[in-house]
């Protein structure tokens, strides 16, 4: 039987020994794991990375790798924007090349609707200052060459940019290692001890780490590692699709994005290619558990959302969520998800692309994956402390957004566990939106 990988990663450097102690465990090294890492060792907190398979080897190196505030909701935008001036700067911070280049980003519309769609969110991105403008039909024939007339235009962000998902989390990992925190790998927190109510330590398949704060950055494991503190984190996995060319010219230089398809430029010279808003998701305990929850998110988007019953959702059927903590964990028995891609969904991707570019007729695809996206509620990440808690911080959730917002999420993180002044307002990401009756829905795209 083929199994399919995902993309290859760039390895991060590890430690060996297991400290007893250390002011802070955060757990899991995805990209707003290892960004929350570097930005607290940067104040002087005394950290430990902990992460069950490799560096980035979920959806921080399986996303189309861009870097955007074009399209976000409102409630995010200024973390995003927050994110792209971290990004600029991130190669020389940490001496390592994450593959950030500014290049701007184009939304294609297709109807003159879509194109009045955009038009009203860009006035309502103007009160951040958000530096993009509507384009023509022929300033989009122009942008985006061989396109023959496809788009009826477009929304272009000149700041946005894209960055290498299969480099950036090792490159960030090893700078916050250089700046002393200890990253572990294939060593899974198997849960967190509490002293009165607040978390004095965790337990790792490698042995105890005493802590005063646990910092959770573990995407779409979060639920189930909470559930066992009784926290309930409304949170389901869906699967998104993708694929990369074999390198080739084709003179396109924004990240760009239609109704069908997404596409961008890589640093190899190739592209990754997907569908920005089809996706699977696998009917798990979960889908019932938090069902109310995400009544107004299905309203919106059932449309492109398809529903199975497969090996994923038999293996949470059956798994224990109240184990020990000198047993093995959840966490220890699949090291990485690496979910079979969706071919029937990427064939219609690459149709779709062809049709609006035909010079991608005959390039071939070098490989295709899957990834599994942690989605809340309204769409919006938490980037939190849990007050029920005292000492557990929350950044996950992040609904497929969670790349290019890294950084910014990373810095936000490191404000609220030391008490700095956080770089933008923490107020959309709490936690407490989802327990406090404020009943949280997603905001439509476009």
């Amino acid at each position: 039987m083929q199994r399919y990988l995902g993309p290859m990663v760039d390895l991060a450097e590890r430690d060996e020994t297991l400290p007893q102690h250390a002011d802070v465990v955060v757990i899991g090294g995805g990209i707003a794991g290892v960004s929350t890492a570097l930005f607290l060792a940067e104040r002087g907190v005394d950290v430990v990375l902990c992460e069950k398979g490799y560096v980035g080897g979920e959806q921080s190196s399986r996303n189309w790798g861009w870097v955007t505030a074009r399209n976000r909701d409102m409630r995010e935008l200024p973390l995003c924007l927050a994110s792209g001036r971290l990004w600029s700067g991130m190669n020389e911070r940490i001496g390592a090349e994450t593959g950030f280049r500014r290049t701007g980003s184009l939304r294609a519309f297709s109807s003159a609707e879509q194109q009045t769609t955009g038009t009203v969110w860009l006035d309502d991105a103007r009160q951040f200052d958000f530096p993009a403008r509507i384009v023509s039909a022929a300033e989009m024939n122009q942008m985006v060459p061989g396109s023959r007339g496809a788009f009826v235009g477009g929304l272009y962000a000149q700041d946005d940019g894209r960055a290498e998902p299969q480099k950036a989390a090792a490159a960030i990992a090893n700078g916050a290692r250089k700046k002393g925190v200890k990253v572990f790998i294939r060593c899974a927190v198997r849960g967190a001890e509490l002293t009165a109510g607040r978390v004095s330590a965790v337990v790792t398949e490698r042995g105890r780490i005493k802590c005063s704060s646990v910092v959770l950055a573990g995407g779409g494991w979060s639920t189930l590692f909470l559930r066992r503190l009784g926290v309930r984190l409304p949170q389901l996995l869906v699967q998104a699709s993708a694929m990369r060319t074999v390198p080739f010219e084709f003179a396109v230089e924004p990240t760009l994005y239609d109704d069908r398809f997404s596409l961008r430029k890589r640093l190899d010279g190739g592209f990754t290619i997907g569908d920005p808003f089809a996706t699977l998701t696998d009917i798990t305990p979960d889908s019932f558990r938090f069902a109310g929850d995400y009544f107004a998110m299905l309203s919106m988007s059932w449309r492109r959302l398809g529903f199975r019953f497969g090996r994923r959702a038999f293996r949470e059927w059956t798994r224990s969520s109240n184990w020990g903590l000198d047993q093995v964990s959840p966490f220890e028995q699949v090291r990485v998800l690496d979910p079979v891609p969706a071919q029937g969904l990427l064939k219609d991707t690459h149709k779709a692309l062809v049709a609006a570019l035909p010079d991608f007729a005959d390039v071939p695809i070098a490989q295709q994956w899957g990834g599994l996206l942690d989605v809340t509620p309204d769409a919006v990440p938490v980037i939190s402390n849990v007050e029920k808690v005292p000492g557990l911080f929350l950044i996950c959730g992040f609904s497929g957004h969670g790349f290019g917002m890294g950084p910014g999420a990373g810095h936000l993180m490191a404000d609220l566990v030391t008490g700095k002044p956080p770089i933008v307002d923490p107020t959309p990401f709490r936690y407490s939106r989802f327990i406090d009756g404020s009943n949280p829905k997603p905001k439509a795209g476009f």
